[in-house]
């Protein structure tokens, strides 16, 4: 990432925040090597990390009026949510304040009324469960290391599970190795009817659990895969190369 020029640094009680960029390309970072978030700037709408991309697969499962985001950063999955349906009701959590700040003045986070932006611990926000059921919840918790442990808990899939509608859907973002966990995948199937998952390139392992039973046929439907490609401006089944059921 030596190429990029630094636009801002600042630091909090966590550690270091940076801005990067080139001429394209706009970087949200929290250490060396390390991106957390990466926009282009012509066209924020397309995410430009597979995980993201895999992560709205769920849209093609889910037609959701209402969403939870725990873990903004740079405002990815905000701003392909607002390209696929600006009527969806989205609140996003973020834990480090200058992280919000950063995604408003950097990111061209698109703010509005169907924007509810929350500076809270995702797990406690959760775990408070003050807000509406909603369709769908993203858990993107990350830091410099890695996953938030904390969105690998007991305690924090059974208060997804209780934040969710009837017929709603947890999508959580891991790393490949998550994969191999007996814990992690008996702790969704006690929770949710069905549990589906995806290995990104980049070596993610995004989970697809449905409180109610699906099919997820439409993950090879060309039909519905080519529709969805279209609203959000990318190749949607590139995410699904490697989508299996986790059983």
């Amino acid at each position: 990432m030596s190429d990029y020029q630094q636009l801002h640094h600042v630091s909090d009680d966590i550690g270091p925040i940076f801005v990067l960029e080139d001429n394209d390309f706009r970087i949200l970072s929290f250490g060396d090597n390390d991106e957390q978030s990466k926009i282009l700037k012509a066209q924020p709408h397309v995410p430009q990390h597979t995980y993201i991309q895999a992560m709205l697969a769920v849209l093609l499962f889910s037609k959701p009026k209402s969403a939870i985001i725990l873990g903004l950063g740079g405002g990815g999955l905000v701003h392909a949510l607002r390209r696929y349906d600006a009527a969806i009701k989205l609140t996003a959590v973020e834990l480090r304040k200058d992280v919000i700040e950063i995604s408003k003045r950097y990111f061209q986070l698109p703010i509005g009324k169907k924007l509810n932006i929350v500076h809270q611990d995702g797990g406690d926000f959760l775990a408070k469960a003050e807000h509406k059921r909603v369709d769908v919840i993203f858990a993107d918790m990350y830091i410099e290391q890695g996953v938030d442990e904390k969105q690998l808990t007991t305690e924090f899939i059974e208060n997804c599970h209780k934040g969710l509608k009837a017929d709603g859907f947890l999508v959580l973002n891991c790393w490949k190795e998550h994969s191999k966990s007996e814990l992690l995948k008996q702790t969704l199937s006690q929770h949710f009817a069905n549990v589906y998952a995806t290995l990104t390139g980049g070596g993610n392992w995004v989970i697809y659990a449905s409180k109610q039973p699906q099919s997820f046929s439409a993950a090879t439907n060309k039909q519905q895969l080519q529709q969805l490609s279209q609203q959000l401006d990318y190749s949607v089944s590139r995410s699904l190369t490697r989508f299996t059921q986790w059983e």
